[in-house]
């Protein structure tokens, strides 16, 4: 046997290797979707052995290739990779661990609790998994914010003679990713921007759960593509190594345009008894239709998890040592430019430990006292544009809406990411809520700093994305102005409601609504001081007043999600006044009129949620006393959810209707947001609890 021929032969089984252990950890588990697994193996191993530069010793490296799998569904193909080609185990702490990312025990235990093989790629859990994916569309999306990422880093960093950053970002796709509307959104950027180091790699296979997809989609996605501005390649036959090898290659080679490899493949090919292909997509394939696949793999067909001989060996030898040398040949090169440029190098080492500058913090701002005030999102322009050019991959931009949102860089040399301005500082998402999110994770997952910004109302339109950066735990900012009836004429579909309570039913996200100037410049420096959390940064659009923090308490008790703003006297009140923004300004009023009256009354800013729960028991007892049981809690917002800190019998000042077109003076004397309502609702709680 030629040796020519012995590499096709490995070829060949390491890709029955891949479809055998994927429909077996299936059928073990008794759940998944075999269909993708078993057609796409022979792309996924092309891309990883032939083409792509990752060093499975090092899947952290920063220059490494990034392998989406959007279609998150076929989770066993990338395990089934990861696996073969002995990607290393990461911990929190970025340490490389001696065992493997995913073993053939994790394999076998696929979507049982604790396993590594989780039902959908789960970002931080598995080594090699580069984010989490199953909400069809969010993969793609995400992998745009990567390429922007990685076309930010090069026009920084890469220096004559020095080509740090130039590695490429694959995403595997379905008819699902091409169906969901974020696709849409995502493709028409990378279009816009000619992210040329991006690669959509679609499974052109026309099956979804319902069925074929001409019940529902006919449309031309190569002429769709076209339009968007996407370099469009077609290979014909999933399992022609050569051709997928020619088409990736193309893809690798264009310049100027972002690429779509279009591989018209078979639902669970090598499955020719089976004619329910839908059935093949979503559910295990049965253990006598399973030993007929394997039979016409040319594979035992009683053998259970097999890796036949020299396939590890096999893999070694591609991606293993192409990756090894790649990496290695990059060390040399970045032990160089240390020492060439100590400033930028210790920047990256900074980026890749999500850790920052010692400086950062140093011109954050601090506001005076004013009864007049300014707006929150006016207070955070101006301490966002304090921090950023103190924290270089800061990076963020708004969904068509930064002149509102005041989220704009405006510090010299801040400058547009575009096609031609690679180094620009402020990005322009257009009209795109949904994918704005997903690009975010993109460059939160590449460790920059992102930012994007909106109206609260339209947190609804990005909410997946967003959903997602929580459940990852990385460190994306979400700003949202505009935060209440306080819009005024612009009227209920303007003015959110039930927002601010439903992104607080999002574990894991921070949703911070500071009342005045300095809460907001304290949420700032809370907020880039957590590397893993996801944060909700609620902003007003009409000016608050700034309080007189000599008389009032620092707002650094911001840090703890609530604290005391204003006591009574002795620190021993009858009645606690709670809020949240605007509102928190509102209370003091009504806690300057109930003094007067000899009513003993505390105002409690409550910034965050979220962060109040972290602290201790204690803590929180002592600013919420549990022997006062009078309690008013203030917001322009849903009342849901204040019960758990007034209590059954407390009294919620909050909205139960979507609002009202009106000037903001009018819509709070008519929804009751008044000194006086907060007064009355005060004295009613002492009346009752007496």
């Amino acid at each position: 046997m030629s040796t020519t021929q012995t590499v096709l032969d490995l070829d060949q089984v390491c890709i029955n290797t891949m479809r055998t252990l994927a429909i077996d950890a299936i059928q073990q588990a008794n759940s998944g979707h075999p269909g993708t697994p078993m057609g796409m193996s022979p792309t996924v191993y092309c891309l990883w052995q032939r083409l792509m530069k990752f060093d499975p010793e090092d899947p952290i490296w920063m220059n490494r290739d990034r392998f989406v799998l959007s279609a998150g569904h076929a989770s066993t193909l990338l395990y089934t990779i990861l696996h073969l080609a002995r990607v290393k185990a990461v911990d929190p702490e970025y340490e490389i661990l001696g065992r493997p990312s995913v073993t053939l025990d994790d394999l076998k235990s696929f979507r049982q609790f604790g396993s590594r093989c989780a039902g959908h790629p789960e970002y931080r859990w598995t080594s090699g998994v580069e984010t989490t994916t199953g909400p069809l569309g969010q993969g793609v999306a995400t992998s745009v914010g990567m390429a922007i990422a990685e076309k930010w880093l090069a026009a920084r960093y890469n220096k004559p003679g020095f080509e740090l950053f130039g590695y490429r970002i694959y995403a595997l796709c379905g008819d699902g990713c091409m169906m969901e509307g974020i696709s849409s959104e995502a493709a028409s950027v990378a279009g816009h921007l000619k992210l040329d180091n991006l690669c959509w790699i679609y499974d052109n296979n026309h099956i979804t759960i319902e069925g074929k997809t001409d019940i529902a989609f006919t449309e031309d996605v190569a002429g769709r593509f076209l339009a968007y501005g996407w370099n469009v390649v077609r290979v014909g036959d999933a399992n022609d190594l050569d051709r997928i090898e020619n088409a990736l290659r193309n893809a690798a080679g264009t310049t100027g345009r972002p690429s779509i490899v279009i591989v018209d493949s078979h639902i669970g090919y090598g499955s020719p008894h089976r004619q329910d292909t839908s059935a093949a997509h979503g559910e295990p394939l049965g253990e006598e239709e399973i030993k007929l696949v394997k039979q016409a793999y040319g594979w035992p067909a009683d053998a259970k998890f097999l890796v036949p001989n020299g396939v590890y060996e096999h893999l070694e030898s591609g991606i293993g040592r192409r990756g090894r040398e790649a990496h290695e040949q990059w060390e040399k090169q970045f032990a160089e430019y240390r020492k060439q440029f100590p400033e930028l190098a210790a920047e990256l080492d900074q980026i890749q430990k999500r850790e920052l500058p010692v400086n950062w913090s140093k011109d954050i701002p601090s506001f005076p006292a004013d009864s007049k005030g300014v707006s929150g999102r006016d207070a955070s322009a101006k301490v966002l544009n304090a921090i950023a050019p103190n924290l270089p991959w800061m990076i963020g931009g708004s969904a068509d809406l930064t002149p509102s949102t005041k989220t704009r860089l405006t510090f010299p040399g801040a400058g547009d990411f575009q096609a031609d301005s690679r180094s620009g500082r402020n990005l322009h998402f257009g009209i795109r809520e949904h994918s704005m999110g997903a690009i975010l994770n993109g460059l939160a997952l590449s460790k920059l700093r992102p930012f994007g910004s909106g109206f609260l109302i339209f947190s609804d339109y990005g909410r997946g994305a967003i959903r997602l950066s929580a459940l990852m735990e990385i460190p994306v900012i979400h700003i949202f102005t505009h935060d209440s009836i306080g819009v005024g004429e612009d009227g209920p579909t303007h003015q959110p409601i039930e927002h601010l309570i439903s992104l607080r039913a999002i574990p894991n996200l921070v949703v911070m609504r500071p009342c005045d100037a300095n809460e907001v410049a304290e949420a700032w420096r809370t907020i880039l001081a957590m590397p893993r959390q996801p944060v909700a940064l609620i902003l007003t659009r009409q000016n608050l007043p700034t309080f007189d923090r000599k008389r009032f308490a620092a707002a650094s008790g911001l840090s703890k999600g609530a604290y005391v703003l204003a006591d009574a006297e002795g620190g021993n009140p009858e009645v606690l006044l709670m809020a949240t923004g605007s509102e928190v300004s509102l209370c003091v009023e009504a806690y300057e009129e109930l003094s007067k009256q000899g009513i003993r009354a505390r105002v409690v800013s409550m910034p965050s949620w979220e962060l109040f729960e972290r602290q201790s028991e204690e803590y929180r007892r002592a600013v919420l006393p549990p022997t006062v049981k009078a309690r008013v809690a203030v917001e322009q917002a849903s009342t849901f959810g204040w019960c758990r800190y007034v209590g059954i019998d407390g009294a919620i000042l909050g909205m139960k209707t979507f609002g009202a077109s009106a000037p903001l003076k009018v819509l709070q004397k008519e929804f009751g947001f008044t000194t006086g309502h907060v007064v009355q609702a005060a004295k009613e709680q002492l009346a009752q609890v007496k």
